[in-house]
């Protein structure tokens, strides 16, 4: 390898995260309303559950239908946690991402022994649980109404606003994407690897299968449930619905379509099925049909995701 081909592999490394990190420094020189911020806030928040869910589809080829669940677990964390316990919003943020993460592991153990579509009805069937559970327990999370989310409280400044949380849902962003980038270039990343290729040929090869998936899955639970309470705590106010399986078959769908196994394509995935609507309110009554046959066309030419496709195409034209 010679000393030209060295920076150029790096920027193929790296590239993704310079992007972002220069697209979220960058974008608020474009955005004119509170209202612009708003909805790139809460593109960067389901961005980092959708990168952490690929970490678990992209990798280890594990498809789950109930990480809703686990966002809807970090949303009522930082809600019943202050509301009902008297526990501090950021004591409950941490405890809830905990809370999410362990019982990623209690139910990933036998879950994960599944597989194929029997795997991905079991965890659908925790999604439905969770969400029945917050629709139904009125006591603790106010049922079909939800509950009011106090404010987040940072060494004395109460952040509010969609230009924080902008900022904030950027800068958590950011740090995910470098962890999971670390992570795949990690041996435990190159076993997950090893795993979506054949869990086979990866267990004769010494990889402790099971073990790797539960990983992946409790890591893509921590993605998931810190942003879920993210989002409640920039809403204001969380209902059921957060957590229920149209927000899982939502999160599958931007992994699929950004490109699974690609860190900028799960930033990608979320960004396109998030602010594609708001262009599409122009033809009312029609705007779910657009999306649907705009989704199709994306499907059938570009069958490995947005991202792994262009980046396909660009390699073959250096």
């Amino acid at each position: 390898m010679n000393a030209s081909e060295k920076p150029r592999q790096g920027w193929h490394r790296n590239g993704g995260m310079w992007l972002l990190a220069f697209v979220v420094v960058m974008l608020p020189l474009l955005l004119t309303s509170d209202f612009h911020y708003r909805v790139l806030a809460v593109v960067w928040i389901f961005s980092l559950a959708v990168v952490g869910l690929n970490i678990l589809m992209g990798h280890t080829g594990v498809v789950s239908l109930g990480h809703g669940g686990f966002i809807g677990i970090g949303a009522y964390s930082v809600a019943v946690g202050p509301g009902l316990l008297g526990i501090p919003v950021w004591l409950s943020l941490v405890g809830g991402v905990l809370l999410g993460g362990l019982l990623a592991l209690l139910i990933g153990k036998p879950i994960l022994r599944l597989k194929g579509h029997y795997l991905a009805a079991a965890t659908l069937g925790f999604g439905i649980l969770v969400f029945m559970m917050f629709s139904n327990e009125v006591r603790w999370s106010g049922g079909p109404d939800g509950m009011t989310v106090s404010r987040l409280d940072l060494f004395g400044w109460q952040v509010r606003g969609s230009q924080s949380w902008y900022w904030i849902g950027g800068g958590v962003l950011l740090a995910g994407a470098w962890l999971a980038r670390n992570l795949e270039r990690s041996p435990t990343g190159r076993a997950l690897q090893a795993i979506h290729g054949s869990e086979i040929a990866a267990a004769t090869a010494g990889v402790d299968v099971a073990s790797y998936k539960l990983v992946a899955f409790v890591v893509s639970a921590l993605y998931a449930t810190a942003a879920g309470a993210m989002l409640a705590l920039m809403n204001g106010h969380v209902t059921p619905g957060i957590g229920d399986f149209l927000v899982s078959l939502q999160l599958l769908t931007m992994v699929v379509l950004g490109g699974m196994g690609s860190l900028l394509g799960a930033v990608v995935g979320a960004a396109l099925l998030l602010i594609l609507p708001q262009f599409l309110t122009v033809v009312h009554d029609y705007e779910h049909a657009f999306l649907g046959v705009i989704l199709i066309v994306c499907m059938v030419f570009l069958r490995a995701g947005i991202v792994p496709t262009l980046q396909a195409r660009f390699r073959k034209s250096e």
